[in-house]
């Protein structure tokens, strides 16, 4: 079982998984990091998840933020960035 697997199904803090697995808490801390550029893919996929349910799907802001567990204007922010990315997509290609 991977140490990705075990943070998923019961976190536990990496003290805990370093004193298990015989090794630093920074060594944890490095397995569980992701890479940037799979930080800002993911990043860029919540966002266009906010866009899609509020304006495809049409939820008010409310029912928007109430879905994705954040502030009303944490997803409109979001839902803001992801209508800029896709106008500057539109207007590169």
């Amino acid at each position: 079982m991977s140490i990705q697997t075990i943070r998923k199904k019961r976190p536990m803090k990496a003290a805990v998984l370093a004193e298990a697995y015989g090794v630093s808490v920074r060594t944890i801390k490095r397995w569980n990091s992701q890479t940037r550029e799979d930080y800002l893919a993911e990043q860029e996929r919540i966002r266009e998840e906010i866009r899609s349910y509020h304006d495809d799907d049409g939820h008010s802001w409310a029912k928007t933020a109430e879905h994705f567990g954040m502030s009303t204007g944490a997803v409109r922010q979001r839902a803001y960035r992801a209508r800029k990315d896709r106008e500057e997509q539109r207007s590169q290609g």
